[in-house]
């Protein structure tokens, strides 16, 4: 693998971390003033995920009906390279908008990351994600939220109480999903965890094992749908046909959470 070059740095607000952007090559990454990959894009296949705990956050597939999905609406609370933002608009056809308070990350996604402009199926908000979620067009209106708000250092999210998950829950439709990126080594996982569980209810909360990275993608239902794992299976089949994401592998470590676990 080649070295990675450094193609560009912004940094001009106090209170933004600053952006960068290398390329090894093969894939581009974003970083926010640290080393730390806040995320990525194939060159060659710009759309599609690069990464995999970002492709797991995508899991809310499995409860929808495929057919559906054209039909439905996606948020994502942090934009990062915009890999999500771009599959749910590119590849699943839905209405999606993007909610991200740095202007430089947005800038960047826009020159280096192919994220499109602006248009009647894509919405980038310019905001915090803790207030706007708040506003009336969001309640009961998401099926599919992405919340990915870790800090610059990627050390803890940015938004992580129990009131915030609760916000988040109300964002969403009846078949609403929420999957949250977690680090699943971090102590402080199990407590987010447990903020989830009591917005959400335990029965209606999934994990997935943490990747070698130590990313953990977590899942939450606004209504518990019961599958049985050869639902799943099938639901996972037509995933990874449709649209090529590895559904198939993430039964193997995907399960629901118990409840009362580690409370």
């Amino acid at each position: 693998m080649a070295a990675r070059k450094r193609i560009s740095s912004t940094a001009t607000e106090e209170d933004l971390p600053q952006v960068s952007v290398s390329d090894d090559g093969i894939s581009r990454y974003l970083h926010l003033g640290t080393p730390w990959v806040q995320g990525s894009m194939k060159l060659k296949e710009p759309f599609e995920i690069d990464l995999e705990y970002v492709q797991r956050m995508m899991a809310w597939l499995l409860f929808a009906e495929p057919d559906s999905i054209a039909e439905r609406t996606a948020v994502q609370l942090g934009l990062g390279a915009a890999a999500l933002t771009k599959f749910h608009y590119k590849k699943l056809k839905m209405h999606t908008t993007a909610i991200e308070i740095n202007p430089l990350v947005v800038n960047i996604c826009r020159s280096w990351f192919k994220l499109p402009p602006d248009n009647d199926m894509l919405e980038v908000v310019l905001g915090d994600a803790s207030l706007e979620i708040l506003k009336p067009r969001w309640q009961g209106a998401v099926d599919a939220l992405q919340v990915d708000l870790y800090d610059h250092n990627a050390a803890a999210p940015v938004l992580d109480s129990a009131e915030f998950y609760a916000d988040c829950r109300n964002m969403l439709t009846p078949e609403g999903v929420m999957t949250v990126n977690l680090f699943g080594r971090a102590s402080s996982y199990q407590r987010s965890l447990d903020k989830i569980s009591a917005a959400f209810g335990a029965s209606n909360v999934w994990a997935f094992k943490p990747t070698r990275e130590g990313n953990t993608i977590v899942l939450a239902q606004r209504v518990a749908t019961p599958l049985s794992r050869e639902e799943l299976q099938s639901r996972a089949e037509a995933v990874q046909a449709r649209w090529g994401l590895p559904a198939t592998k993430w039964l193997k470590v995907f399960k629901q959470v118990e409840p009362g676990a580690g409370s």
